[in-house]
């Protein structure tokens, strides 16, 4: 099973505002659907403040298995399942047969899934002082960038961006 990283960021490192995203960008809402739904049976693994960000027609995730991290043992949200620490959330998406495993976020999970995974998928937003939430620190000299697409600024995306996939060495 694949294991990979999907997450939008401002030239510093900013990925979001509060519990929001801090940008409108319709070209990688479009991307990061197709990529974690893809044609195959893939799981979403993501914190609780993520999850509870969803608006609530997209709660849980459709066509993926949503799984969402928390410390508390007896959290529950409808259509999700429950991992307490990163091993359980890999164990539920292997058991449930899933051919990708994609972190969402936010900062936390980011930061305990950064060695577990074999793919990083950067949108980097090319603007900067977004918000006060961090992409955590990450050793990018370990990694190989491909750019794979860049957008510029129109009626549907207030930013030009630049989605790059990043590999491990």
């Amino acid at each position: 099973m694949k294991i990979a990283m999907i997450v939008a960021m401002d030239e510093d490192g900013c990925i979001g505002r509060g519990n929001e995203l801090p940008w409108r960008l319709a070209s990688d809402m479009s991307r990061f659907k197709r990529l974690t739904e893809a044609d195959g049976f893939n799981a979403v693994i993501m914190g609780r403040r993520t999850w509870e960000s969803l608006p609530d027609s997209f709660r849980p995730l459709p066509e993926r298995v949503n799984i969402v991290m928390s410390r508390t043992t007896d959290w529950a949200g409808e259509g999700a399942e429950n991992a307490l620490y990163p091993g359980r959330a890999i164990e539920i998406a292997y058991a449930d047969g899933c051919e990708e495993c994609w972190v969402i976020g936010g900062a936390q999970i980011y930061a305990m899934f950064l060695d577990r995974v074999e793919e990083i998928h950067v949108t980097t937003v090319h603007t900067s002082g977004s918000g006060d939430v961090l992409f955590p620190e990450w050793d990018r000299s370990a990694w190989s960038e491909e750019v794979v697409e860049r957008v510029g600024v129109d009626e549907r995306n207030e930013f030009a961006t630049t989605y790059s996939i990043w590999r491990r060495n």
